[in-house]
């Protein structure tokens, strides 16, 4: 690393579920000594929307004033509350191209995003998520809109398919520390397919649940996240497409778009 803390990138859109996912990345921040800054792209288009020049530019200066309060009150009541450094920023225009800017000036080890608004659903191909996957090359997590991590509480650690990259990085240890034993594998497989290589985390022995690769294998797994109380599930960012083999992994984008619990997703 190169500096003590890890640098935690949050996106956000100020939405009412911001709380909850700037909560679970405090959580995260906590368990691996990190630092958050939270940053907040607003498009012109959407503040703009009159023909006056005059009244644009009041609207504009409007939006500026509340934002940055909106931001400053989150932040502190966030740095106050959790005991945690957090700083925050945020910038009009192209929602990805200021992402991009904010990326390369901030250099983060991980970004943190909420995942979408099942009302405004669209699937992971079309969004910010889509476009973080394929620019940011550092751990993700996506954060849950309703069930967020708690701070200073142990946290239920689960791993999907075998994933095992996340165990193999610096920050593997804070993790294990501060989650629940015996830690919980969740697999879905196809029958013919012979079984996948075990994690090897030198740790109590694990629980696992295997799945029938099927339709109703997402639904399945969602209910047994949920039964197992599992507050964050790591899945590794792979390609899921082979040459010679049929694909028997489970996509990431249908991971992200269908289960509604935090995923902390591996570096590229």
């Amino acid at each position: 690393m190169k500096n003590n803390k890890y640098k935690i990138l949050v996106l956000a859109d100020l939405k009412k579920s911001a709380s909850t996912i700037l909560k679970s990345s405090v959580s995260l921040a906590k368990m691996i000594d990190g630092e958050i800054s939270l940053f907040h792209v607003k498009k012109h288009i959407d503040i703009v929307k009159r023909d006056n020049q005059f009244s644009a530019m009041r609207t504009l200066n409007e939006e500026h004033n509340n934002i940055k309060k909106a931001i400053v009150t989150l932040v502190n009541d966030t740095s106050k509350t959790y005991d945690v450094k957090v700083t925050g920023n945020y910038a009009f225009g192209k929602v990805k191209e200021e992402i991009q800017k904010q990326i390369k000036l901030y250099n983060p080890d991980i970004i943190v995003l909420g995942q979408r608004d099942p009302a405004s659903f669209k699937l992971i191909g079309d969004s910010i998520t889509r476009f973080i996957l394929k620019k940011f090359n550092g751990i993700i997590m996506i954060a849950s809109n309703e069930n967020a991590l708690v701070p200073n509480e142990k946290m239920t650690l689960g791993v999907l398919n075998g994933s095992n990259k996340i165990f193999d990085t610096k920050l593997s240890k804070d993790l294990i520390t501060h989650t629940t034993t015996p830690l919980k594998s969740f697999k879905i497989v196809n029958s013919q397919e012979s079984d996948m290589n075990p994690l090897d985390l030198n740790e109590e022995k694990m629980i696992e649940y295997v799945f029938e690769q099927n339709d109703n294998a997402i639904t399945t797994l969602s209910s047994y996240l949920l039964k197992n109380n599992i507050n964050l599930l790591c899945v590794d960012r792979a390609n899921t497409k082979t040459k010679n083999k049929k694909n028997t992994n489970t996509p990431l984008k249908e991971v992200v778009n269908k289960l509604n619990v935090s995923l902390l997703v591996s570096e590229a």
